[in-house]
């Protein structure tokens, strides 16, 4: 009732969620989806490499029209949305398990086609190899830009080379999306944090985990530690949506007591997870109960964002998100929005009511929401919209 364990305590299996947060590994067509405003049409927001939407050619801004089991039973996604929901939409996309195949009318720039899917076992990379590390070039100055998709053992090695490149050129102007990013493993979260703390000491704190009275002896505190691919940025543009909880929360929260208003977060409101959850494992029935036990601060105390980020953050700028153009294209809405903050352009400030609830994504073309199934997977939580 107060907003603080929304769906965060849950039953989940020990193996799917060890392989989720060891390797990306899940099972489905590698896709992100959404719902528009009235809830009948339904997007690709992104794909993943290495799974089989991508491989057959769907991309991110493809529509798809019809679902169906074989080509001659295709419903309109209308028509399955007007009799059960959105939640007709998660049972007519079939189980997440391997071999479940799907026809899917599809239209995007190509033209109209009916593709044929079948789910498989696929690795998530949390870093795009075509778009997720880039140095931008705009105004006749670089610009560092990380996409992070999620935060699990895989994301190291890839922020490290990441920030590597942007050290290497001198880049001290960051954009971090995590517009879309459920968050995951602190422990990445706080790598993530001393990679953009190359001019913070030991003895400056990154976060406070706090447990109740009675569990205190289990508080912790984390100080900065620099590595040697961190950078010291000078201003950083967060990019989030009420898509973005928990360790991409506690990222940006962390980076306001050193950077204030030069830490900004762009596009909408975040979804407002200040808390975290440990793992009680029952292994003779594959049972782990993620339950919430402990509360999140930055260095300054801040934590009680339940409602976002929005009020937290010293600046901010409104921004859409436009699936017309690729994740970390100088066109798309929220890079653009993101570079004009670097570049020290005003801006509309967020508010907190700009969708702090749902996960809601908005382009020219109005409101889109992340669609999630009501039994979401380790992997559909951190990966909100996944299939």
């Amino acid at each position: 009732g107060q907003g603080k364990d929304r769906f965060f305590t849950y039953l989940t299996s020990i193996a799917e969620e060890n392989a989720y947060y060891d390797s990306g590994s899940s099972a489905g067509f590698g896709i992100r989806l959404g719902v528009d405003s009235t809830q009948s049409r339904l997007f690709v927001i992104e794909a993943f490499e290495g799974a089989p939407a991508l491989a057959a050619g769907i991309d991110r801004g493809a529509e798809i029209l019809a679902i169906g089991t074989s080509a001659s039973d295709l419903k309109t996604v209308s028509s399955i949305v007007a009799a059960g929901g959105t939640a007709a939409l998660t049972t007519a996309l079939g189980p997440d398990t391997t071999g479940t195949s799907r026809v899917l009318r599809i239209s995007d720039a190509a033209g109209t086609r009916n593709v044929t899917l079948a789910k498989t076992d696929f690795s998530l990379a949390p870093v795009s190899s075509r778009y997720g590390a880039q140095v931008i070039t705009d105004g006749g100055q670089q610009y560092g830009y990380v996409n992070l998709r999620t935060f699990i053992s895989t994301a190291d090695p890839a922020l490290r080379a990441a920030f590597a490149r942007f050290k290497a050129a001198g880049i001290t102007n960051v954009i971090v999306d995590f517009r879309y990013n459920g968050g995951g493993l602190i422990s990445i979260a706080q790598l993530m944090g001393d990679l953009m703390g190359a001019n913070r000491s030991t003895s400056e704190v990154f976060d406070y985990m706090t447990f109740r009275p009675e569990k205190s002896a289990e508080n912790e505190t984390r100080t900065f530690q620099p590595q040697a691919e961190s950078i010291a940025p000078t201003r950083v543009a967060f990019i989030g949506t009420a898509g973005t909880a928990s360790a991409s929360e506690l990222v940006i929260a962390a980076a306001i007591p050193y950077l204030h208003a030069n830490a900004a977060l762009i596009g909408t409101n975040t979804y407002g997870k200040p808390v975290g959850q440990i793992a009680l494992d029952k292994a003779s029935c594959d049972d782990r109960l993620r339950v919430i036990a402990f509360s999140l601060q930055n260095a300054n105390r801040q934590g009680a964002y339940y409602t976002g980020l929005a009020n937290t953050v010293e600046a901010s700028c409104q921004a859409a998100d436009d699936i017309g153009y690729p994740l970390g294209d100088p066109r798309e809405a929220s890079t653009r929005s993101a570079l004009d903050f670097l570049e020290g352009k005003s801006c509309t400030r967020i508010t907190a009511s700009t969708d702090a609830t749902t996960a809601s994504l908005r382009s020219g073309a109005g409101r889109r929401d992340l669609l999630m199934p009501m039994a979401a997977s380790t992997a559909q939580r951190e990966v909100p919209g996944l299939f």
